[in-house]
């Protein structure tokens, strides 16, 4: 298996300290290291990368502009790192909606040495970017005129749940900007780091027509409103009366995640059951698939963004795979899908 070529973009020893000094970093391989435009650009001249690492704020190099331009001129995967920070946040989330494929928090005034959770969390990221297929800007596939669907529900189903990692800030913002102030109530779990879901939400809320926030416990999942598991929780749908609410606890990763999509669309199969839509999107790793099946088995519909518009396809064509899925839907698509208004799957000739 070749290795994973990886150029780091950043004015320390730590992220090349983490790619190449971990036992678990087996496989990757530096093909340069730049702190500065000029040097950055006689590293990409030099060899193309598989996956660029890119610290972002780093004094005197544009990060957000420097990725822009190299989605522009060849595609590739990019892994953003920032200081849990308020403004940190804020530009990882910038170069999240701009085409990075993911973000890590890096922690600051640390030692040399390398922290753990940042080690772990790089090196699955570096992994991850290392198959994503990124979509360059105002390349997004358009929808195609004829679509193949299951027949819809006879009214919106009482709650959406909605999972997704690589690429599904970006993503996520797609079908959320387009969705109408009426919309069915969405749970959703994104994989982002601590800190940065909340974020996330401030910055959507003013593109959208629904309500986008982190969840909090007892939050009440109702139409026009959007639930954002928190990074560093999970997050669970559960009954209270006539109503749906959330549960944000603690505990253990599941498929090595903390929020976990497979939590959430476990407890989705089991109170809401046939009166749920689930929907899987752009995410490398496995995490949701099982949790979809157990939706499919228990009568709710369920969707799959298709390849084509995934920046990550493992989730989506794993739960494919394993028979979770009724339909598979490009991304500009799913709105249609959440509020009814697809037609019904041609019947087979």
């Amino acid at each position: 298996m070749s290795s994973i070529k990886v150029m780091i973009v950043d004015d320390s020893a730590l992220l090349h300290q983490v790619l190449t000094e971990q036992p678990a970093a087996g496989g990757i391989e530096i093909t340069g290291v730049a702190a500065d435009l000029p040097r950055v650009g006689d590293a990409l001249q030099a060899q193309w990368p598989d996956v660029i690492v890119l610290q972002l704020g780093l004094t005197g190099l544009d990060g957000l502009a420097l990725l822009r331009q190299i989605l522009a001129e060849r595609p590739t995967p990019i892994v953003v790192t920032a200081p849990p920070t308020e403004a940190g946040v804020e530009l990882a989330l910038d170069a999240l909606s701009a085409g990075a494929v993911c973000a890590v928090t890096r922690p600051t005034g640390v030692p040399c040495e390398t922290p753990a959770d940042l080690s772990d969390d790089l090196l699955h990221a570096v992994r991850a970017a290392s198959h994503a297929q990124v979509v360059p800007p105002g390349g997004e596939p358009i929808l195609p005129r004829h679509l193949a669907v299951g027949t819809p529900g006879t009214g919106y189903p009482p709650v959406v749940a909605i999972g997704a990692s690589a690429g599904g800030a970006r993503a996520l913002e797609t079908v959320l900007r387009a969705l109408p102030a009426d919309s069915p109530g969405v749970v959703a779990v994104v994989h982002m780091p601590e800190g940065f879901t909340a974020a996330y939400a401030r910055l959507l809320t003013p593109l959208c027509q629904v309500e986008v926030r982190e969840a909090r416990h007892g939050d009440r999942v109702v139409p026009g409103r959007v639930l954002l598991a928190p990074g560093g929780a999970h997050m669970l749908l559960k009954r209270s009366g006539t109503q749906y609410v959330v549960d944000i606890i603690d505990g253990p990763p599941v498929s090595r995640r903390r929020p976990s999509v497979d939590v959430l669309f476990r407890s989705v199969a089991r109170f809401a059951g046939k009166d749920a839509l689930g929907i899987i999107m752009t995410g490398m790793g496995s995490d949701g698939v099982r949790g979809l099946k157990d939706m499919h088995d228990a009568g709710a519909g369920t969707i799959a963004q298709d390849e084509a518009s995934c920046v990550g396809y493992d989730m989506p064509g794993e739960a494919v795979r394993m028979g979770a899925v009724s339909r598979v839907l490009p991304l500009q698509a799913i709105p249609d899908a959440i509020m009814g208004r697809l037609g019904p799957e041609p019947e087979a000739g």
